[in-house]
């Protein structure tokens, strides 16, 4: 069963699979649900407000709940919340820059460090732009 997968595209047999690990591992079905939630939070959010409101209650239920990679998680939001925020306003994120820094590092990883950084700018201009 893949976890990120909502509920209503599982298959027959997800769905059978599912219900005897939710039965046997009820944490795992409250986590699956918090998760699914905050997501549902960021996709049918329609504005700051409602998604800041929306998260709070989250963070609520995480708190209730006593899950520590989700209180790690809920941290995280609660610190960087006013960045977190400006995703409803135009639901953007900032993964093409992450996918850009990762390709920097990969590439200045193949290379073993950077001694002349104007040459290094200027390969990754010409590789990259």
């Amino acid at each position: 069963m893949q976890s990120f997968i909502i509920q209503a595209e599982w298959t027959d047999s997800q769905k059978v699979r599912a219900e005897v690990l939710f039965e046997r591992y009820p944490d795992l079905k409250r986590a699956y649900n918090l998760s699914i939630e905050l997501s549902n939070i960021f996709e049918n959010s329609p504005d700051k407000l409602y998604g800041m409101t929306r998260l709070a209650k989250w963070h609520e239920k995480v708190r209730l709940c006593g899950f520590q990679s989700f209180n790690t998680i809920s941290r995280t939001i609660q610190l960087h919340y006013k960045t977190i925020l400006n995703y409803f306003d135009n639901r953007s994120t900032n993964a093409s820059a992450e996918s850009f820094n990762a390709k920097i590092k990969s590439f200045r990883a193949k290379l073993r460090g950077v001694r002349n950084i104007d040459f290094f700018l200027f390969r990754l201009a010409k590789l990259y732009a």
